[in-house]
């Protein structure tokens, strides 16, 4: 029985591109379990496609492969591999930082070069600008369907070989903490940060408290102002600010019915942070 094959590309569904990737895993097994990870990661955004990977893997079954491509470097010297996650996950994917937020939050047990002589679809040799389809749904459906094991992948690499993007992990600085802006909820223009739920309450913070919100951009304010630390929307009104915990158990910021990133010009990834403080309070006679 096939293990499910999940895609992520920056390919959207406008032309054949995707549909190309199904039909080379369906000619490896007519059976094999097709899903959707994303096709809209925004295009050459490897950060975001760090992240959508994070965000998804673990509430997958052991086996699962994931494919995911968001490949600038397609035709490069740059590695296409197979990493067995520490979820016992598997990931195919260019090695250009893609599995940055894996190695840090989930971990990585090995990885493996994909040798092309053996896991490429045939006759596509003279093809280098469509490694999404010639080697990594080859090579993802290969080994979801099981016609290959992962150590028949390729060679095995060293962990340290692994490509990483910047991370910064969130801390707690005397009265104030610091994160990152990891991502965007897209369709909404909420920002989800990397400081965890667990680290925020540290603050000894209740829901209805004020906070002070900071947005840096490298050493450019952005954003500064107060709002309130709401269980949901439902606690503030339409077009008010509100920091909340989202569904990942992070902390994230909004506008009630309005896009947070679009209001403010909002961007993601390590140049992008974010500090946050309770307010001190008013006391007036």
């Amino acid at each position: 029985m096939s293990q499910a094959l999940v895609l992520q590309t920056d390919f959207g569904l406008s032309d054949g591109a995707v549909n190309a990737m199904n039909g080379v895993a369906f000619s490896v097994d007519v059976n094999i379990p097709i899903f959707n990870l994303t096709h809209d990661i925004p295009p050459y955004d490897i950060w975001a496609g760090s992240y959508r990977l994070l965000q998804t893997v673990t509430y997958w079954p052991e086996e699962t492969v994931f494919v995911s491509v968001v490949d600038p470097g397609v035709g490069s010297d740059r590695k296409s591999v197979v990493v067995k996650t520490n979820s016992n996950q598997y990931i195919v994917t260019p090695d250009n930082g893609t599995l940055t937020h894996i190695q840090q939050k989930i971990g990585i047990k090995a990885v493996r070069i994909i040798d092309e002589e053996v896991n490429r679809l045939p006759q596509s040799g003279a093809s280098h600008t469509f490694h999404g389809r010639d080697v990594y749904a080859y090579t993802g459906a290969r080994l979801a369907s099981g016609v290959i094991s992962f150590e028949e992948v390729g060679p095995e690499l060293p962990l340290s070989s692994v490509v990483t993007l910047p991370f910064i992990e969130a801390e707690k600085h005397q009265d104030q903490i610091t994160g990152i802006i990891d991502i965007l909820d897209v369709r909404f223009g909420n920002l989800w940060t990397n400081i965890s739920r667990e680290l925020f309450l540290s603050f000894d913070v209740q829901y209805g408290d004020t906070l002070e919100v900071t947005i840096l951009q490298d050493s450019r304010k952005i954003y500064k102002n107060l709002m309130t630390y709401g269980r949901s929307f439902a606690d503030i009104c339409v077009g008010e600010p509100l920091v909340y915990v989202n569904s990942l158990d992070n902390l994230a910021v909004a506008i009630n019915q309005g896009s947070f990133a679009k209001a403010y010009n909002i961007g993601t990834g390590s140049s992008w942070r974010i500090s946050i403080r309770k307010a001190p309070k008013i006391i007036y006679n």
